[in-house]
């Protein structure tokens, strides 16, 4: 997946303002589909030049119910919630609905990344006296 600077996101979002292009021909141009340009569109309508800020973010549970909840009782599809709510991919949000649809809401909590820690144990229990009369004690 190639990754856009914002100055040409803005740059797309700009040549189809101005009708200079259509949506399939700025696509095809800078290599990606029409649904991430139309995406870039609707956020900077939205939201203007903030729409295209980084904001490396975890969301929340709650945040995550939030997004599905509007798209329940709006009917407003993965599309148009990622650009209300500045998400990145609308991709992610299908991804959250099908987590709750099968694994319910747990599903949405936050996972501790990386490897679970090796707690080590006092030397008291790990050296035990062996038991008289046994190889261990010879």
């Amino acid at each position: 997946m190639t990754k856009y600077t914002n100055e040409q996101k803005l740059d797309a979002v700009i040549r189809y303002e101005n009708s200079s292009e259509s949506i399939n021909e700025i696509a095809k141009r800078i290599g990606t589909s029409k649904s991430v340009v139309y995406n870039w569109i609707k956020q900077f309508q939205y939201h203007g030049l903030a729409a295209f800020e980084k904001s490396y973010t975890s969301y929340t549970a709650q945040f995550k119910m939030d997004v599905l909840n509007y798209m329940n009782e709006n009917g407003a599809s993965s599309d148009k919630a990622a650009v209300i709510f500045k998400i990145s991919s609308p991709k992610l949000i299908r991804k959250w609905r099908n987590q709750l649809n099968t694994l319910g809401v747990e599903a949405l909590f936050s996972k501790k990344k990386g490897r679970p820690s090796m707690k080590k144990e006092s030397n008291k229990q790990t050296k035990q006296t062996p038991v008289e009369g046994s190889t261990e004690a010879l």
